[in-house]
């Protein structure tokens, strides 16, 4: 893959990164005709670059076959509207079939999942990204790094062994750690998506990120946008007023350890007649007293 792929991969990066739900239908499988009306919801808001199969899509309560069948539907239907970067992980296998599958379909880059194996040795994360990256040289990888103890040296060696390590969505909640991690690893070798979110957008930019995921944007694409112009213009001040506007929403996702990081957005979606509000344990649905609150803050975004 030539250098300037990797420079478009680079630039698509640098934006506001969308981890679209994976919507379910009654019966427990995936709503694929939702899940098409969602994705071109948020094409048709102004979102450029689309990740099936994060977090915010329930990876790792879906079967292979689904995990496929996420990446078909949205690739095909992004088409050249978006660029498009699958999540990939769990074994190292399983993780480069995936990442095989999405090059198949002319996906352009693979974001690979914290690995979850309870024992990770710095080296052995090393060796994990480098046989996945290895495997798919023509796609841009961008590790997901949700690991506090890992040091910025050691994804500067990955980037030397490894050019098409062009990104990094770091999601360590320590805005200092993350300055630190950047400065060690390159700053300007990878590009920096912060990977936790409007909430810690503002602070992460102001250390070196450039762009950053974002879950509330299946909800309200143009409260996300409006925070990324407010970044990219350096207007701090007009950035912590989406972050005022945010806030409430990103507390009740982030409460008890995140435990309705996925169940919020599916409720406010739900709220605004969009797909069903089920997701798969170990999340579960919000009890009645809550939904209310989620569904008047998501009415007055489309407002």
């Amino acid at each position: 893959m030539s250098s300037v792929t990797f420079e478009a991969g680079r630039s698509a990066l640098a934006d506001v990164v969308a981890i679209p739900v994976t919507p379910f239908a009654e019966d427990g499988s995936v709503d694929q005709e939702a899940h098409r009306a969602l994705l071109r919801r948020l094409l048709e808001g102004g979102v450029r670059i689309l990740t099936p199969n994060g977090n915010t899509g329930e990876f790792y309560a879906l079967t292979p076959e689904e995990r496929r069948l996420v990446t078909e539907l949205t690739v095909e239907e992004a088409g050249d509207r978006a660029t498009i970067l699958v999540g990939v992980g769990h074994d190292v296998p399983t993780a480069v079939a995936s990442a095989r599958h999405a090059r198949e379909l002319g996906a352009q880059m693979v974001m690979v999942h914290q690995p979850v194996h309870p024992y990770v040795s710095q080296a052995g994360w090393v060796d994990y990204h480098r046989a996945i990256a290895e495997a798919v040289p023509e796609l841009g990888v961008v590790p997901y790094i949700r690991n506090g103890q890992l040091s910025g040296f050691r994804l500067g060696e990955l980037g030397h062994a490894c050019p098409n390590v062009i990104g990094v969505k770091y999601a360590v909640p320590d805005a200092a750690r993350f300055a630190a991690f950047a400065r060690d690893a390159g700053l300007d070798r990878f590009v920096w998506v912060a990977g936790l979110a409007e909430p810690y957008a503002p602070s992460y930019f102001s250390a070196g990120a450039t762009g950053f995921t974002s879950g509330l944007v299946n909800v309200a694409p143009s409260v996300s946008l409006n925070m990324l112009e407010a970044l990219r213009s350096g207007d701090y001040p007009a950035a912590m007023k989406v972050w005022e506007q945010i806030r409430r929403f990103e507390e009740l996702r982030a409460a008890n350890g995140s435990a309705n990081n996925v169940t919020v957005v599916k409720e406010a979606l739900a709220s605004l007649g969009l797909c069903r509000r089920d997701v798969r344990p170990p999340s579960r649905t919000l009890p009645e007293d809550e939904r209310a609150e989620v569904a008047a803050i998501a009415a007055g975004w489309s407002v």
